[in-house]
């Protein structure tokens, strides 16, 4: 198994980090590198561990034109590329980097930071999700990394964003999907309240698929998922308890706390007044990785 996180402070902390991305252009204290560099921009290469993995072809081509027209504004941040020389590994400005390649520009505008490896992936996140339009499961995504690449917890992690914990939670749940239907909502054909109703749902692909054919509101999929009404009737596919019982929503609620938590399906099902047992599935050996850690490191 790979080696536990080290669990630890926020470094130079986070806001810390984002207040050098945000402030750069004006800086005035006395730091050993150039500002405002001008670098070729065939030695420019993006963040590997960038968290956005698709950028709009037409966010990028509206922001060609700007560029064509006007230049690059904001420099790159960047830092000193650790294995090519004369190379630069972009820390925030990778959708600029996009469309001045668009725009045929030869050199970009860029900022110098003596960036650590672990905050280039911290910034790369915390900058995608506080000034990108990422889509829910990328927004997601960058949070989870935070927490398991960084030992982040989730209160910690609310509180770096200005977000609340329930904002972080509820977003979190949505890895707990089977990947079919996290595929319909990064397309667009369910939207992140149609996504958060199928997390408790028995059978959340075959639902998801029904959602899509029918069209069905974020209201109607709620009472689909609870069984109830006539929707319900149709196909409601809440998962019994012990003796065929309907779940409480305290139960329904510590399962989505504890699968956001985790990244993984749990259920909990009571045999008795005090008793039960406390399921969770995991997709990859990683996965049972990663639950191994958080058991230790809970004990």
């Amino acid at each position: 198994m790979s080696k536990k996180p080290e669990r630890r402070g926020l470094g130079r902390g986070l806001s810390a980090l984002m207040a050098d991305v945000q402030s750069a252009v004006e800086d005035t204290d006395d730091t050993p590198v150039r500002r405002d560099m001008l670098i070729p921009i065939e030695h420019i290469v993006p963040n590997p561990d960038q968290p956005r993995r698709s950028f709009s072809e037409e966010a990028l081509e509206e922001l060609r034109a700007s560029i064509a027209e006007k230049g690059v504004i904001q420099p790159l941040i960047v830092r000193r590329h650790t294995q090519k020389a004369d190379h630069y590994e972009i820390v925030a400005g990778e959708r600029r980097w996009r469309a001045a390649q668009l725009a045929k520009l030869h050199e970009l505008p860029v900022i110098v930071r003596e960036f650590t490896d672990t905050e280039v992936l911290e910034v790369a996140i915390i900058e995608n999700i506080q000034r990108a339009d990422l889509n829910p499961l990328e927004e997601a995504m960058g949070y989870r990394q935070l927490m398991d690449r960084f030992g982040h917890t989730q209160e910690k992690v609310a509180e770096a964003l200005s977000k609340s914990r329930s904002h972080i939670a509820n977003l979190l749940r949505l890895l707990t999907l089977p990947e079919e239907v996290q595929g319909a909502l990064r397309e667009g054909k369910l939207s992140a309240g149609h996504a958060r109703a199928l997390i408790t749902a028995d059978d959340p692909v075959r639902l998801a698929r029904e959602v899509i054919d029918r069209g069905l509101s974020v209201r109607e999929v709620e009472k689909l998922v609870k069984g109830t009404g006539p929707v319900g009737q149709k196909g409601g596919a809440r998962r019994p308890g012990a003796g065929g019982a309907e779940k409480d929503a305290d139960t329904r609620a510590l399962e989505a706390d504890l699968s956001a938590t985790l990244g993984m399906k749990v259920s909990i099902d009571h045999d008795g007044q005090e008793g039960g047992r406390v399921s969770i599935a995991y997709s990859t050996l990683d996965d049972l990785d990663r639950l191994c850690q958080a058991l230790s490191q809970a004990g």
